[in-house]
């Protein structure tokens, strides 16, 4: 079951033929308040939908971006019930999917069920646990189905045909197509096996197919899109911006807005209006070419 929010999103999306700009945020960091702030920034900048992430202590798959503002989260004070609430907040005033990127033991310590529950009360449209395997998953897959919030999968370019389907069988959602393998974080080039990988998943599911992992300008966007993407998630370059303006909160919500701003203009399939738009928003310095 795809939650509402995303399919009708994603629908929308294609009628415009725009691609999707997600941008990752981790609850809590640096601050509830501040974190709070930033959610609200970059919907009013444009973001289709947003992938926030529950702090955790030992986060196998993140870099050490997206390490640090889990542990600057977690030296705030920042729970997942916390965390929770601050989507409940989001979504009393806002109708863009949110989806949620955790651990397994974040999941496991709240209980499963619980956790599902409480996240679909507070708007969740979806949940994808970084390091929970296929094979480990059937313990945790009734609970998001039977309150409605959408199970999503990560492949690969190690990916096989085979698990592909099976993996199909499974998400809900969207899948999250990993640009590279390793550990989050900013890269210059995107993985030239992105266009193949892509196709491979279509022939399996017609759910959305979302590029992450090294997603940090403008022209990633646009060779993920060419790639046959139906949108990008970006999570460490955002997260950059809010440490490097830890300091100056005006400054930190700034940088976010034109960052957001430009990664989202890329989505429009580069009309040449929105490519000289987008390129004056580069040499301002606030967005890579």
């Amino acid at each position: 079951m795809t939650s509402p929010r995303i399919a009708s999103t994603f629908a929308r999306l294609h009628d415009q033929e725009e691609g999707a700009f997600i941008p990752f945020l981790m609850l809590g960091d640096p601050t509830p308040d501040i974190s709070t702030q930033l959610l609200e920034q970059l919907i009013a900048s444009g973001a289709d939908m947003l992938e926030l992430g529950l702090p955790f202590s030992d986060p196998p798959g993140d870099g050490p971006v997206i390490q640090a503002a889990g542990q600057r989260a977690l030296a705030a004070g920042m729970t997942t019930a916390q965390a929770l609430r601050i989507i409940q907040h989001i979504r009393t005033r806002h109708q863009l999917p949110i989806s949620l990127l955790c651990y397994h033991n974040v999941v496991l310590q709240y209980g499963i069920d619980n956790f599902y529950r409480d996240a679909s009360a507070a708007g969740v449209d979806a949940v994808l646990i970084a390091d929970l395997p296929l094979e480990e998953s059937p313990p945790s897959v009734p609970s998001p189905r039977q309150h409605g919030v959408s199970p999503v999968c990560m492949v690969s370019e190690l990916t096989s045909d085979a698990r592909l389907a099976q993996i199909a069988q499974s998400a809900a959602g969207y899948i999250y197509v990993v640009a590279r393998v390793g550990v989050t974080g900013e890269q210059s080039s995107l993985t030239t096996e992105l266009r193949q990988v892509l196709s491979r998943c279509r022939q399996h599911t017609s759910l959305p197919l979302l590029v992450g992992f090294g997603i940090s300008t403008p022209a990633h966007v646009r060779q993920a899109l060419e790639a046959g993407a139906d949108g990008v998630i970006a999570g460490s370059a955002v997260v950059r911006r809010v440490a490097q303006t830890l300091t100056d909160v005006t400054a930190c919500l700034s940088q976010v807005q034109a960052f957001t701003q430009a990664m989202k203009q890329a989505t429009t399939r580069a009309t040449p209006q929105a490519r000289r738009s987008e390129d004056h928003l580069v040499e301002k310095g606030v967005a890579e070419p």
